[in-house]
């Protein structure tokens, strides 16, 4: 079947307060899991779901995201030098990983600014939005699977997991009618609800597919808390025009953005990995022997 979605948008213009002091001179997308920056566990799932350009909204202080998905002469030349062509081969198999463009959101006004920045690149065709902060561990590629059900409908897809309702305050929230398996037809989002007051415990994941009709929605969109304008608040009113589905994915979603998920995010990887797994297990069987 040929792949219908061939850009992806990924702002990377948040501060990452939840990280500090990390992330004072640094950005939270760079911050590593294991070896490689957080950023490229994201880049990476767009390209295996069938991606060829990517544009990041970057903003200030976000240099070194450009920076690393370019080419870097200096060090290429210093690894084929010294004869080091497997290190040679991951360095500048970054930079040729896709097509990369980059456009700065000057004033942090929100994520349904930063996407609307990005109404030029997309011209007229499906895009996905994949949020840094959320990094996703599966089988299938979340935006591939959200891809299958965008296929079935046309219509934008949101990414959503089951959460405990006590939790729903933390997230957006969708309601909807359960039409197939994983997939329901959304009637209303609401953005970090009371529990009490929630309308189902399906939270928003930082993954979307949509079309050029968000651009209108978003231009419509009144600033919220914070003067920012939220993407949840356009997606709500893009509900007037035409139906949005939500997908419950497959996989496990870690939240790098905080503290604890971006610790978690790096146990996990690193168990997988054949060449540190094991002894990383044997550290944290000693380490919490030590603790009890």
């Amino acid at each position: 079947m040929k792949n219908i979605l061939k850009k992806a948008v990924i702002p990377v213009a948040g501060w990452g307060t939840r990280l500090l002091p990390a992330t004072k001179s640094q950005p939270k997308e760079m911050l590593p899991i294991v070896d490689k920056p957080a950023v490229q566990y994201v880049v990476e799932e767009a390209i295996n779901s069938g991606i060829e350009d990517i544009l990041f909204v970057t903003g200030r202080g976000k240099r070194a995201i450009e920076d690393y998905f370019d080419y870097a002469i200096e060090l290429e030349k210093e690894l084929e030098e010294k004869g080091k062509t497997d290190l040679l081969q991951v360095v500048r198999g970054i930079s040729e990983m896709v097509k990369f463009f980059y456009v700065r959101q000057k004033i942090a006004k929100g994520l349904g600014d930063a996407v609307f920045h990005a109404k030029d690149f997309v011209n007229n065709e499906p895009f996905g939005v994949l949020l840094a902060d959320d990094i996703i561990d599966s089988q299938t590629p979340c935006l591939k699977q959200m891809e299958e059900v965008f296929e079935r409908y046309h219509s934008p897809v949101i990414a959503v997991m089951e959460v405990p309702e006590s939790e729903t305050y933390l997230y957006g929230i969708v309601s909807g009618e359960r039409i197939e398996h994983n997939t329901y037809r959304v009637n209303d989002l609401v953005e970090k609800p009371d529990p009490a007051y929630a309308p189902s415990n399906l939270a928003i994941v930082g993954r979307y597919i949509l079309d050029s009709k968000i651009f209108n929605a978003l231009q419509n969109t009144l600033p919220g808390k914070g003067g920012e304008i939220q993407l949840t608040d356009a997606i709500r009113d893009l509900l007037q025009e035409e139906e949005v589905y939500a997908y419950i994915f497959e996989g496990n979603r870690f939240d790098v953005g905080e503290k604890e998920g971006f610790l978690k995010a790096n146990i996990a990887f690193a168990l997988k990995r054949k060449d540190l797994g094991e002894e990383i297990k044997k550290y944290i069987k000693e380490i919490t022997e030590t603790l009890d």
